[in-house]
């Protein structure tokens, strides 16, 4: 196929899809956390056995990443993607038929393995479809629909949790999302190959697999990257939680301001991106530009110590609005991996970014936790997280380097 012929509003419309697969992906993979007191009630689990349950998606989730990578550089990605979501739509779906616990665990970890394709997929896709003076916002919007699926779980999945019930909830969304693979095959192209000075780059081969992981500016990305999804994971997993127990909100309150917090960083992403893709076509340099818009970014994290230390709080949500300014990098912080990888490499790099990334949603949370028991306050962890947020920026600027594709 003729990419660079290739209809604009084609691409855009397969870029859309990707926002709504983004969307549906957070938002499966989140229902189980509204469902579980009643599914606990069901089932008469301890909170060893809710800790299992709410633990299994990562288990498959992270160590899928690098595999799945690899398949979006070497399969064939319309049916790669379409197959993936398959695979995690009947996961959502039969967990509301699940008998037992282990049966449950089974269909989260089905869940992990077919909703592992998104960042993979998605920014392989981005990384053919456009060329890399124009990724930036492309890549911020199909992200975006993490952070909307966040939002509109808020909203539906308690609806339908009380006048459904748990299991005829995972059943509706899991097999309703299904209808999505129609409009994927009618729109996505048979065969896809790259636009701009990437194209025609031979397939990874599986020997170099190694040599490919410890390329210094994939683990410089790998760094940064967990360094951002450290934050990221602090604040989806700690911060109602902290808004009702700190700041003496309502469930009700914690959540629509919590949401809000993560609709911000969401809509920050594709506008971060675009912002660069702007300045770059009026002639910016490329690393400078993406590297200083992910440090302003990172820089507004420091929000966070802010809203955390003030007594007022409406100045602290105020404040935890502006520390979501960090969305700002994530565009820019795909582009830089797309820009840095060589062109067969872009999904296995993906992968091996996004189980960094997973790794941190492992420790994060666990390090609030204990940051609580030991000093019986919030701060130390949400103040941690602002830290580890600014270390990244070493990672982007030392370790990663020009922007420019390496083939050899």
């Amino acid at each position: 196929m003729d990419l660079p012929g290739f209809p604009n509003q084609r691409r855009w419309s397969i870029v859309g899809l990707l926002f709504a697969a983004s969307l549906i992906n957070y938002l499966d993979r989140a229902t189980i956390s509204f469902a579980l007191p009643l599914i606990a009630r069901d089932f008469r689990l301890t909170s060893q056995g809710k800790g299992l349950l709410l633990s299994s998606f990562f288990w498959s989730y992270a160590l899928m990443q690098i595999p799945i990578g690899w398949c979006a550089d070497r399969l064939n990605l319309r049916w790669l993607y379409a197959g993936a979501f398959a695979i995690w739509s009947f996961a959502q779906g039969l967990t509301g038929l699940a008998g037992s616990l282990e049966v449950l665990l089974a269909f989260r970890i089905l869940l992990g393995i077919g909703e592992s394709i998104y960042l993979p997929g998605g920014t392989k896709i981005v990384s053919l479809l456009f060329t890399p003076k124009e990724r930036g916002l492309p890549s911020g919007l199909f992200d975006f629909g993490t952070r909307t699926g966040l939002v509109l779980e808020g909203l539906l999945v308690p609806w339908l949790l009380v006048h459904f019930g748990w299991r005829r909830t995972f059943l509706v969304l899991g097999f309703a999302a299904l209808v999505w693979i129609a409009p994927w095959l009618a729109v996505f192209p048979r065969r896809i190959h790259a636009i701009g000075p990437t194209a025609a780059s031979p397939q990874l081969a599986p020997h170099s697999l190694a040599r490919t992981l410890f390329n210094r500016n994939l683990l410089g990305i790998c760094l940064g990257f967990f360094c951002f999804d450290y934050y990221w994971y602090v604040l989806v997993t700690w911060l109602p939680d902290y808004l009702v127990t700190v700041r003496r909100l309502s469930i009700v309150q914690a959540g629509f301001y919590a949401s809000l917090a993560f609709f911000t960083f969401g809509v920050a992403e594709p506008i971060g991106g675009w912002i660069a893709d702007t300045l770059i076509r009026r002639g910016s340099d490329e690393t400078l530009t993406r590297k200083g818009i992910v440090t302003v970014a990172f820089v507004l994290g420091l929000f966070l110590i802010a809203a955390m230390r003030t007594a007022h709080t409406g100045v602290a949500i105020g404040l935890l609005i502006g520390a979501s300014l960090v969305g700002l990098a994530t565009g820019n912080l795909l582009v830089i991996l797309q820009s840095c990888a060589p062109a067969k490499a872009v999904g296995i790099w993906t992968g091996a970014e996004n189980c960094a990334g997973n790794l941190a949603g492992i420790i994060a949370p666990l390090a609030v936790g204990f940051s609580i028991s030991s000093f019986g306050s919030y701060v130390p962890g949400f103040e941690l997280a602002s830290i580890v947020l600014l270390a990244g920026l070493l990672a982007y600027w030392f370790v990663v380097g020009d922007l420019t594709p390496r083939d050899s």
